[in-house]
């Protein structure tokens, strides 16, 4: 029996090639009818017969493309139009957008595949793509997603690149990015002055550069990056020196699978990640070959490796004795990454010298995603790149509301039905230029998600820069959310936890409601409120700031008002070098001058590294607790120090007396790696009998716990924390698919402010 049927498909189902699939599928099943792309995502009329039709839905479900995320499929039965073939028509550009933004992916091994075959009129050509790879959301002005309102608008088709684009049977049909030698984006090489390099390919010169020692800017698909070949200590200590990053590790690119097993251990599931269509950079261990230069990741156990994702990027790694390059952001420090080619040369004059540029432009920068596997799970350091802007599906109504995010790692999360989308990475709102890339980034989201502006969600901090932001745009209600209540918050909503949980929130910096920096935290609540059950006791950090960038003083600092005359006496034996300044300090504390108070996991771990001189004085956020974790393998069993837990209406862990021992093994030059072995076990142990206290105090408390805040990046803290609660009969949740650092606080923002709506 002939009937007919209208299909909407709502979802990631723009420029994933699922016009093409459904128009194959529909001939397949001899079925008439057509495919558009609107607003809402893929419109589909079908007629024939009844049982075809079903076999369709079925297909459409279960075949879909590897690119396509299909959120919901509605079928309503429809007049016959007596339909005499199945077509692919215009676009429809009315209406309010429901589309899922495309996000950018890696080259596919069919694309790769053309281009490395001689006979392939693509052969070596750098932006070879079709429907399952190349750029998508860097590259897209207006949607829905057409060529025209692509930055690929002004790259008119050739006949055979046409002929490929307009045939429903060719996997790059529709394909927007469509192009080759002929009519495409083409790769010049430029002198540090921005002159033309004259050469016949100007890659395979690239090569003899990278090969010779040179440093290289390098334009990708989200920006620019900064690359040498890997193995050259010289070119890698140079990059540093010119970039002015003297410790903070590098990525690199390998050139396959096998090239990153000769310096690094890679797991099946590490593997996956690295070959996925995401192609994020996955932190692995270190093999004992290790063949790289030193200071790529000097002192690490850990080295960021990512594959090569773009086409461009395979070219590079033709010659096989260049298997491995180091691919960092191209931005100075603290700014966004580049990505705009008349600003590569103001900003890196003197750091790069060649540039290897094309004339695709990169409409929105996206900096590489950043993942480890952590305890079996996926830890999103940075997500960005091929994950953003994706939505997540929740179970309420979060339309109109908007997270800003934090001062640092800062992200922004927009709210529409069912939707939630996470903006990019933008870094640290500490300069204008990250300020103005934060306004630019979040109003074309804005534009395209198309929501009433209803509710601004902010940090309670009364100094970050976001509240600056917010008094731009015009919205109904600005509502505050405390900072650990968010990352709280996020992982509640993330993995959909009915009724209540412990939130056990170790991090670097909240602002506390009691006026004091909070990050040691275990609190009790749902999404929409909380009450703080247990926290670290809080110490001064004399000066602010200067004790976070200088690890040292915030030690001193913490034995002095821990352990009076003895935390003198040892913070001057341990910082010999520091005495006057010692003594300075400890007037600060005793008259409460220039000091705030502090109980955070961060500068915990600032403190010990400090003491165990691991890192006294930090060039980047995180160092002194990053090497200090670094020394720890998680796979290993330590003694725990003492501690004391204060047993009051709301619970209070001391480690006077892990310090006080600590130091002594310092003193007595104890192994360093076991010294934070025992201090990490020191905080599990801490962490598990504040849980039991909790519990026998509050029998009827659900027994859902959230790990959550930057210092669960730690490996040992989260296998370790989540072993023993499991084993005393918690349920522990740990985020998966955001950052459980600040880089998913605006996701934990919206997720109040809708929870709190809800009520």
């Amino acid at each position: 029996m002939r009937s007919a049927v209208n299909i909407a498909v709502h979802g990631r189902v723009q420029g994933v090639g699922f016009r093409p699939f459904v128009f194959q599928l529909a001939q397949k099943l001899s079925l008439q009818g057509t495919v558009q792309n609107n607003m809402d995502g893929v419109k589909i009329y079908l007629e024939g017969e009844k049982s075809a039709i079903e076999e369709f839905l079925t297909d459409l479900k279960t075949k879909a493309p590897r690119l396509s995320k299909i959120h919901n499929i509605i079928v309503e039965d429809s007049e016959l139009k007596s339909a005499e073939a199945f077509s692919i028509i215009e676009s429809d550009r009315h209406g309010t957008s429901m589309l899922v933004i495309p996000i950018d992916s890696a080259v596919c091994d069919d694309c790769l595949r053309e281009m490395n075959d001689p006979e392939d009129f693509r052969y070596q050509y750098p932006f070879i793509n079709c429907t399952q790879c190349g750029p998508r959301y860097t590259i897209i002005d207006e949607l829905p997603y057409d060529r025209p309102y692509t930055s690929m608008g002004g790259f008119p088709m050739c006949d055979d690149c046409r002929k490929e684009y307009e045939d429903p049977t060719n996997r790059r049909h529709h394909a927007q990015p469509i192009a080759c030698p002929k009519c495409g984006p083409k790769v010049t090489l430029l002198d540090s002055n921005g002159q033309v390099y004259e050469a016949e390919n100007s890659i395979e010169v690239t090569i003899r550069l990278l090969k010779a020692g040179k440093i290289i800017a390098i334009k990708g698909i989200g920006g620019y990056h900064l690359s040498c070949d890997a193995r050259n200590e010289q070119a890698v200590a140079t990059l540093r020196k010119r970039k002015n990053r003297p410790n903070r590790p590098l990525a690199v690119m390998a050139a396959s699978i096998a090239a990153a097993k000769e310096f690094a251990e890679i797991s099946q599931s590490e593997t996956d990640l690295l070959r996925s269509p995401e192609a994020p950079i996955v932190i692995l261990k270190k093999n004992r070959r290790y063949p790289l230069a030193e200071s790529v990741a000097k002192g690490m156990r850990t080295i960021g490796v990512m594959l090569p994702y773009s086409p461009l990027h395979h070219l590079l790694f033709a010659d096989p004795e260049l298997s491995c390059l180091v691919m960092t952001s191209a931005n100075p420090s603290g700014l966004p990454i580049l990505y705009r080619d008349d600003e590569v040369f103001q900003y890196l004059s003197g750091i790069a010298d060649f540039y290897l540029v094309h004339n695709r432009e990169i409409l929105h920068p996206v900096d590489d995603s950043v993942v480890q596997l952590n305890n079996g799970k996926l830890d999103f350091f940075r997500r960005s790149r091929g994950y953003v802007p994706d939505p997540f599906t929740t179970e309420q109504d979060v339309t109109g509301i908007v997270g800003f995010g934090g001062q640092q790692k800062t992200t922004f999360t927009i709210g529409r039905n069912e939707q939630i989308f996470i903006g990019p990475h933008i870094g640290d709102l500490e300069n204008i230029e990250t300020i103005n890339h934060y306004r630019h980034e979040l109003d074309h989201l804005l534009k395209w998600i198309d929501i009433p502006k209803t509710t601004a969600v902010i940090d309670a901090h009364p100094g970050y820069q976001v509240r600056n932001v917010v008094k731009e745009y015009d919205f109904s209600e600005v509502v505050e959310v405390q900072h650990h209540h968010a990352h709280m918050a996020a992982c509640i909503e993330e993995h959909h936890i009915p009724g209540r949980a412990f939130g056990i929130i170790l991090d670097g910096t909240g602002y506390g409601p009691d006026g004091n920096i909070w990050g040691f935290e275990i609190l009790y609540g749902d999404a929409a409120q909380y009450e703080r059950m247990a926290h670290l006791c809080y110490t001064p950090l004399p000066g602010g700031e200067k004790c976070i960038l200088e690890p040292w003083r915030n030690a001193a600092a913490m034995l002095i008002q821990l352990l009076g005359e003895d935390g003198v006496r040892l913070a001057q034996t341990i910082f010999s070098d520091k005495e006057r300044e010692i003594n300075v300090l400890k007037k600060l504390i005793e008259h409460n001058l220039n000091t705030v108070y502090a109980g955070t996991c961060g500068r915990l771990f600032d403190a010990v590294s400090a003491i165990c001189g691991v890192t006294k004085v930090s060039s980047y956020d995180g160092e002194a607790a990053i090497q200090l974790a670094e020394l720890v393998d998680e796979n290993n069993n330590f003694e725990p120090y003492s501690f004391d837990l204060q047993k009051e209406k709301m619970m209070m862990i001391n480690f006077s007396s892990m310090l006080k021992e600590l130091a002594d093994d310092v003193i007595k030059k104890k192994q360093i790696s076991l010294i934070s072995g025992r201090f990490h076990e020191t905080v599990v142990q801490a962490i598990v009998l504040t849980m039991d206290e909790l519990l026998m105090k509050n029998p009827s408390a659900e027994k859902n716990v959230v790990l959550s805040g930057g210092s669960f990046h730690n490996r040992y803290l989260r296998k370790r924390i989540t072993n023993e609660l499991q084993a005393r009969g918690f349920q522990v949740f740990v985020p998966e698919s955001i950052p459980c650092n600040d880089g998913g606080l605006s996701y934990g923002q919206l997720a109040v402010a809708a929870a709190k709506r809800r009520s």
